[in-house]
């Protein structure tokens, strides 16, 4: 991984964005920001499922008198989503939100995004410049030919300009753009421009599937190459998805500290003594909601599992009708199969409770792996340990080559 890109600082609340902070996850309610019930318990929610920021729209007064209402029992800090009307980003303010975007594509004439500049300079709250290729200034787009990278970043940079003028810095920019390698380039060259916080995310990736792929392919690249303050995945789906998606982006990454159980398992073959994807679903339910920041494995059989999922705090590999507890790659239990999934969560609250060292501490670890080689050996046997021929191959290979 190249070194995170070095940014200047800015608060939403209490959460820091840029400047070395943790890279924080946001997503955006789908609500009408006027049902403040409705709104509240999707941001709870949200937050339940580790986002950081939330953004709401502001795009009526009824919307600025929800926000009002929703501010002060919110979990989150609350950005105010704003197009065309400025005067709705001055009412977002005084509802009490704790930062603005504004597309600078729907808000364009000068004296009104500075306005709104020197409101949240003299409130001290930031402004994310949300570039978005879809709302490109028609300017722009005949100026560079149609939608680039350098069109999106100039776009950001004339917003600053006009910040500059009133004196405004608590300022982060996101370029967003449909297709990944634009949304690439853009902020690559945008990283190279300037050293505010940078808000990434592929815009409107579609449902999943394809968009967790397209979304996770753009904010990845980027992550890894150090560029990336705040992330956000745009998906045609409950926002809850989207949460979840960055918080397991940034776990996998590293970036984060892991909150919840990261389940690996094998893809199954023909040596699988289980239905591999059955017990990992149901695996993946049972761990859904409880924060047990272990890896656990689920493995099909006892001839690899143990070994390819070593580095797993707590592992599961099926055998012979039987499932083969681990931990830390040791053998420690024998369960019934019908019994593999209530296994894995007793013994992670176990560990999360009392460490990996009391859980082998606690176990017969010579029987468990008695019990593992038997069916290890019994496995080998009935389907043979060279299924492949690999030896007769060999042999053919070496008179090929001679």
């Amino acid at each position: 991984m190249f070194e995170r890109r070095a940014t200047r600082q800015i608060h939403l609340g209490t959460v820091a964005v840029g400047g070395g902070a943790p890279i924080t996850v946001q997503s955006m309610t789908t609500t009408k920001t006027a049902d403040v019930e409705g709104t509240l318990q999707q941001i709870y929610a949200l937050a339940a499922a580790g986002c950081d920021i939330v953004r709401c729209t502001c795009n009526e007064p009824e919307a600025a008198e929800g926000l009002a209402r929703i501010v002060p029992r919110s979990p989150l800090p609350i950005v105010a989503d704003i197009h065309h009307q400025y005067k709705m980003a001055l009412a977002a303010m005084e509802a009490g939100v704790h930062g603005l975007r504004l597309n600078p594509g729907n808000i364009r004439r000068p004296e009104h995004i500075k306005a709104v500049a020197s409101e949240a300079r003299d409130r001290g709250l930031p402004i994310r410049i949300g570039v978005n290729g879809g709302s490109l200034d028609p300017a722009l787009y005949d100026k560079h030919g149609g939608l680039t990278a350098a069109a999106m970043v100039e776009s950001a940079m004339q917003e600053m300009a006009y910040f500059d003028e009133v004196g405004f810095e608590a300022v982060k920019i996101s370029v967003k753009a449909s297709n990944v390698p634009l949304m690439v380039e853009a902020y690559r060259m945008l990283a190279d421009a300037t050293d505010a916080p940078l808000h990434l995310g592929v815009t409107e990736a579609g449902p999943p599937p394809a968009g967790l792929v397209k979304s996770t392919a753009g904010i990845a690249t980027l992550l890894l190459e150090g560029i990336g303050d705040t992330i956000r995945y745009s998906l045609t789906a409950d926002p809850v998805e989207e949460a979840r998606a960055g918080r397991q982006l940034l776990e996998a990454l590293g970036l984060r500290e892991r909150k919840n159980v990261d389940l690996i398992a094998c893809p199954s073959c023909g040596r699988a003594e289980i239905d591999v994807i059955d017990v990992a679903n149901r695996a993946q339910a049972a761990f859904a909601d409880r924060e047990i920041p272990l890896q656990i494995a689920v493995m099909g059989c006892v001839v690899n599992g143990p070994g390819e999922a070593r580095e797993a705090d707590l592992g599961i590999a099926a055998g012979n009708k039987r499932g083969h507890l681990f931990v830390k790659g040791r053998n420690v239990a024998v369960v019934p199969e019908d019994e593999m999934v209530e296994a894995l969560v007793e013994w992670a609250d176990f560990i999360c409770e009392n460490g990996t060292d009391a859980a082998i501490a606690r176990a017969d670890t010579a029987r468990a792996e008695r019990e593992a080689q038997r069916d290890r050996a019994k496995l080998l046997d009935d389907r043979g340990d060279d299924a492949n021929n690999s030896e007769q191959r060999i042999v053919e290979i070496r008179r090929t080559i001679s």
